[in-house]
C-alpha cells in the first residue's frame, strides 16, 4: 500500500517491519495486482516427510535472516 508520495518519480511504501528493505522505491517497480487467471491452478507443494524427526506446522513466518550462505526462519 502506498503511504505517501515522496516526489514524481518515488513513493513510500506500508511494508511490515519483518520486511527489512527500504520503503521508498521507483514509481516503475510499483505494479497493479491481477487476479488469478480462471482456470489456472495453485499447486501446493508435497508435504515435507523427514523419516525419524519431529514434524511442525508453521501457523507464520516471523522473520527470515542469510547467514553464511544459509537461510533460517523465525516461525509461530
Amino acid at each position: 500500500m502506498v503511504k505517501k508520495i515522496v516526489s514524481e518519480n518515488a513513493v513510500e511504501l506500508e511494508l511490515p517491519v519483518s520486511l527489512r528493505i527500504h520503503p521508498v522505491v521507483n514509481v516503475r517497480k510499483i505494479v497493479k495486482y491481477r487476479e488469478q487467471v480462471e482456470g489456472q491452478k495453485k499447486i501446493p507443494p508435497p508435504p515435507v516427510e523427514i523419516a525419524g524427526e519431529k514434524e511442525y506446522e508453521v501457523q507464520e513466518i516471523l522473520d527470515r535472516q542469510e547467514r553464511r550462505g544459509k537461510t533460517k526462519y523465525l516461525v509461530k
